[in-house]
């Protein structure tokens, strides 16, 4: 069962970030797990008023992104090389979805997450396979 990160993880300041421009919320940050929602609105649309899957593969990766964090040491962080999604299901304006991510492969250079999106009702809108390489921080 995964360690609960929560209290010795705290994301950073997502104020000025292109998570807070989409709205995302993140809901648990777990050792390989994360779970988050963003609104489907005007900022996350097409102009047919159903969700972006642009705004899709940004949560995704947003998600795996911080997953990847708290499994990083001080000098590194993750950098997403590699974004892969299948788009399923619409969700219209008004609405939001949820996404999960689960840490499929944690090694000392890489690490592979899966992230699945829903909608309320549970049901599958997209999942994405991101690879984020870890890499030294640079000043």
């Amino acid at each position: 069962m995964p360690t609960d990160l929560e209290t010795t993880y705290k994301l950073p300041d997502l104020s000025d970030s292109m998570g807070a421009h989409l709205g995302i919320k993140f809901q648990t940050v777990q050792e390989g797990y994360v779970k988050a929602t963003m609104p489907v609105d005007a900022r996350t649309c097409q102009p047919f008023g159903i969700l972006n899957g642009g705004a899709s593969l940004a949560l995704a990766e947003i998600v795996a992104g911080h997953g990847s964090v708290p499994l990083c040491s001080p000098d590194q962080m993750p950098c997403g090389i590699q974004v892969s999604a299948n788009h399923v299901r619409m969700v219209r304006i008004g609405s939001y979805v949820e996404a999960t991510g689960r840490l499929i492969h944690r090694g000392r250079t890489s690490h592979i997450w899966n992230v699945d999106i829903t909608d309320p009702e549970g049901r599958l809108v997209s999942t994405a396979r991101i690879v984020n390489q870890i890499v030294k921080k640079r000043l």
